[in-house]
């Protein structure tokens, strides 16, 4: 059996957010053992899923790991990629397919936004993407309070840009007079239009008080959970066209 991981990023309009992908999944490669390595998008970019996955055919894989490169498990893990998956498998049905899980909660990723924090402030928001799926909330809300037990913050509280609440503009809303020093961190992994809306609403507010962390990035903690990740999918049992997703947190 010829082993293929087929990583799937989110996908922007920004390229540099495309470029910070791309360069990322290639510092993840050397530390994955398998000979096809294949890059794709789910949106917004190219090469698609479907141009990936054929992509790995064409070189000889007859197993190919789907790997997401997404922070927190919602929608597009559990409904919007499985669909591109089963499409392929209609195409290929002698491919062999495992499917990995995102990142989620990972202790890799409460270090890497301990080293976002800074020794001037006491109180810390984590401002998520957000989704309809009431997990996202859940395990942001799970590393937000483990950051907080590791980091020793008095606070460290969630906001979401959409579809959950309270949200970034209802927090920004609260603090608008706050005396108190608040490190916003976006928990996103790559810049892009999410980010220049949240710096523009941050300085808005005229509040000098409110300071505006880097994004969660691509560092290499990140990476060590991801390749971890990676290597649980090229292990994992085969996935079943229309198979109900399921996550496990580390």
């Amino acid at each position: 059996m010829k082993k293929a991981v087929l990583y799937v990023c989110h996908g922007s309009r920004v390229k540099e957010a495309r470029d910070e992908a791309v360069d990322f999944i290639t510092s993840c490669k050397a530390h994955v053992d398998a000979e096809i390595q294949e890059i794709s998008f789910l949106e917004l970019a190219e090469p698609s899923i479907q141009e990936g996955f054929a992509a790995c055919v064409e070189k000889g894989a007859t197993h190919i790991a789907v790997v997401p490169l997404l922070l927190l498990t919602a929608v597009h893990a559990k409904k919007d990629i499985p669909e591109e998956i089963d499409t392929c498998m209609g195409e290929y049905p002698e491919i062999a397919v495992s499917y990995g899980r995102p990142i989620g909660v990972h202790d890799k990723l409460i270090e890497s936004v301990i080293l976002h924090l800074n020794s001037v402030v006491d109180h810390v928001v984590l401002i998520g993407r957000g989704s309809s799926d009431p997990a996202v909330k859940r395990d942001l809300g799970a590393i937000a309070e483990k950051v907080r037990q590791r980091s020793g913050m008095k606070t460290v509280q969630t906001c979401f840009l959409t579809a959950c609440k309270p949200s970034f503009s209802g927090i920004l809303e609260e603090m608008s007079a706050t005396k108190e020093p608040v490190l916003f961190i976006p928990y996103l992994l790559f810049t892009g239009l999410l980010m220049k809306d949240i710096q523009a609403k941050i300085k808005k507010s005229g509040n000098p008080h409110l300071q505006l962390g880097k994004y969660l990035g691509y560092n290499h903690l990140v990476r060590e959970a991801f390749v971890e990740r990676t290597h649980e999918a090229l292990s994992s049992p085969l996935y079943r066209r229309g198979e109900q997703f399921a996550a496990a947190d580390a």
